[in-house]
């Protein structure tokens, strides 16, 4: 597979089968994806080696390409198995291989050479001197610590040969400890960080206690708003495309391996049309839809990361996600005015859907027709995964995404 290096390209997440589709569905230019062994996140599905077959295979059939993660640090029992996988994913058709150990890119230069060979975020690469090196050590890309700021990325890219490609973040989850060196989750969960296993301590609740008087919680506050004091804000940088690609970065990635395929399909779909607004139409604001997309998943309070200076802060109010939409159906197809629904959550007749299809600027539908599998009329579907007939003149793309704004409680 071949991709156009003077263009940017969008990189999105791809945790399981579902994600991968959702991925290729809503127009990323790649996907990063983990094999069972070897990537930085073990809880979701990932893929077999019959699966990454696949994978790969339908990607291609897409014009995308296949990134693997092999960003652990492995021990030595785990390194002794790295050749014969290594072999396998360059039969595979992997076009690049993600890594952090140098063991790892010393392996894979011998045993997977026709695979590019990208270098993790976990790496802490921050300027320019660490760039060169792992170029020389056959690096095609590498993926940019999440600490940077813009102009130290343009200085980055003036002093690194212009086929190293630059990969950097611009959305997601952020992570309190330097590009994911952390060990809290060690300590605390008996869960190595650093070899996929996270259990995200640093989303937890906290408070003091005194020796003398165990048992006595005392809040501890960064203000007056509570105590997640290590909670750290998402990313969003929909905003700033242009002074990202200004800096030099090629590759916009999407972090979210183990978020929903519709978080996929959001995020994705979003920074694909922003991507493309800022090419066709330089210097023009974004429309309002594209940034409001964002606010429909779950997410933290938004940032900028590091990128425009300062750092992205905490949301020390909650330790948990804004959750503004859901989700309540996915269309299977259209025929003749009735789209046939899958039922996600709960909704009735006379409610207004909020439609995202792919390729298209989303839509609202009243659902004033509603059937069950039967034809028979209803007033509500409360089922989960249940059939519904709606009777619609606007036709709906299979595949389109029916949400519904969540009333106050």
């Amino acid at each position: 597979m071949s991709w156009a290096a003077d263009r940017p390209e969008l990189l999105a997440p791809a945790g399981d089968k579902e994600r991968l589709q959702a991925a290729l569905d809503f127009g990323a230019d790649a996907v990063y994806l983990a094999g069972e062994e070897f990537g930085m996140r073990t809880a979701p599905a990932n893929f077999s080696r019959g699966e990454l077959e696949c994978a790969v295979a339908l990607a291609h059939s897409r014009g995308v390409r296949v990134y693997l993660t092999c960003n652990t640090v492995p021990r030595n029992e785990e390194i002794d198995r790295l050749p014969d996988y290594l072999e396998f994913i360059q039969a595979a058709g992997i076009d690049a291989l993600i890594a952090t150990d140098l063991g790892v890119m010393e392996l894979a230069k011998k045993h997977a050479p026709k695979v590019e060979l990208h270098v993790s975020t976990q790496a802490g690469v921050v300027n320019h001197a660490a760039a060169n090196a792992f170029y020389q050590l056959g690096a095609k890309r590498v993926v940019l610590a999440r600490e940077m700021r813009l102009d130290e990325i343009a200085e980055l890219r003036a002093k690194t040969p212009k086929d190293l490609e630059i990969e950097a973040f611009v959305h997601g989850a952020m992570c309190m400890s330097f590009s994911g060196r952390c060990l809290l989750s060690n300590y605390m969960a008996g869960r190595d960080a650093n070899r996929g296993d996270c259990a995200q301590p640093c989303r937890w609740k906290y408070a003091l206690v005194e020796e003398k008087r165990p048992g006595q919680y005392m809040p501890i506050f960064e203000d007056q708003e509570g105590s997640y004091i290590l909670n750290s804000r998402d990313m969003c940088m929909v905003n700033h495309i242009p002074e990202l690609l200004q800096a030099g970065v090629t590759s916009l990635k999407i972090e979210g391996r183990a978020k929903s395929a519709y978080y996929v399909s959001v995020v994705t779909n979003a920074y694909r049309r922003a991507l493309d607004e800022v090419l066709a139409h330089p210097g023009r604001p974004l429309p309002d839809w594209i940034p409001q997309e964002l606010e429909k998943i779950s997410h933290r309070e938004y940032s900028t990361g590091f990128y425009l200076g300062g750092e992205p802060g905490q949301e020390t109010r909650s330790g948990g996600y804004v959750r503004s939409y859901e989700v309540i159906a996915i269309c299977e197809e259209y025929k003749d005015g009735v789209a046939v629904l899958s039922q996600r959550n709960r909704f009735f007749r006379g409610d207004t859907a909020d439609v995202l299809e792919a390729g298209e600027e989303p839509f609202l539908l009243r659902l004033d027709e509603l059937f069950d599998a039967e034809g028979e009329p209803i007033e509500a579907a409360p089922h989960a995964t249940m059939t519904v007939l709606l009777k619609t003149e606007r036709p709906l793309k299979k595949g389109a995404i029916l949400r519904k704004k969540r009333t106050e409680a």
